[in-house]
């Protein structure tokens, strides 16, 4: 099967490291030009520098914070003016910290809305018009397992995280007849700093080593090891090629068959 992306244009956010970082690796790896963005310059640079190193793509950073009410608009007038236009979007937003319900303050709440369901909305908005002058393209947003099954310990994932999914069936419905397709994509565990930092936070909860915590997430997992990022981003080049023309509106789980729900 060819995934061959050559000629496409793709904006990326957070994709300085992690996930966001191994799908703008993958996207540029199929010959798509990149516009990549997070709240770090030396990293963004840094990462646009090894994809441009590793791939020969056009990568251009730029730093920006999703969570900001302008900066939606900001990024996708970049990115369209210096690719030409724009066929594909990469939503992407850091997860809002761990902790259960009532140790959460309003402004972790205010502050997780915006990040997580807020910037997908402001996104969405400031791409569509851009999406349609292409003629149709992708929308593709990395959530969370939490939307099928929430975690103990992430009260802020597990409520934003469905609203993002409510959000993405939606437009697929109102976007479908400009051609635009949207899709989640769900991590379950995949080595990431941002697995290391919840597998700490619940060490830090339970009072217990983070060894066993690491022991046993991946005792949870029916493959008996966590994913890599490049094989959580493998999915997403797939929905951003022709490959995956029929694929709009679902909600795709990337987690070694981790989660029960149906």
């Amino acid at each position: 099967m060819n995934l061959n992306l050559t000629g496409k244009r793709a904006l990326v956010l957070a994709a300085s490291r992690g996930l966001g970082y191994a799908t703008a690796l993958g996207l540029a790896g199929e010959g798509a030009a990149l516009v990549i963005c997070s709240r770090d310059e030396a990293r963004i640079q840094d990462a646009a520098k090894k994809i441009r190193e590793a791939t020969g793509a056009r990568v251009e950073a730029l730093v920006a914070d999703v969570s900001s009410g302008d900066e939606a608009a900001r990024l996708v007038a970049h990115a369209a003016s210096t690719l030409g236009g724009l066929d594909i979007v990469v939503h992407n937003a850091g997860g809002p910290p761990a902790g259960e319900f009532l140790a959460m303050t309003d402004a972790q709440w205010q502050k997780a809305f915006d990040q997580n369901l807020m910037s997908l909305v402001r996104l969405v908005n400031a791409a569509v018009p851009e999406l349609k002058k292409a003629g149709g393209g992708r929308i593709l947003t990395i959530a969370s397992s939490s939307i099928k099954q929430p975690i103990p310990g992430l009260v802020l994932s597990n409520a934003l995280r469905t609203g993002v999914w409510g959000l993405v069936k939606t437009l697929a419905r109102e976007l479908g007849p400009l051609g635009i397709l949207i899709n989640l994509v769900a991590p379950g565990r995949i080595q990431t700093e941002r697995i290391e930092e919840l597998d700490q936070a619940a060490a830090s909860r339970r009072n217990v080593d983070l060894q066993q915590v690491k022991k046993e997430s991946v005792a949870s997992i029916p493959l008996g090891r966590l994913g890599t990022p490049e094989e959580f981003a493998n999915l997403l080049v797939f929905l951003a090629s022709d490959a995956g023309r029929y694929i709009s509106g679902q909600a795709i789980i990337v987690d070694g068959g981790a989660t029960a729900a149906l």
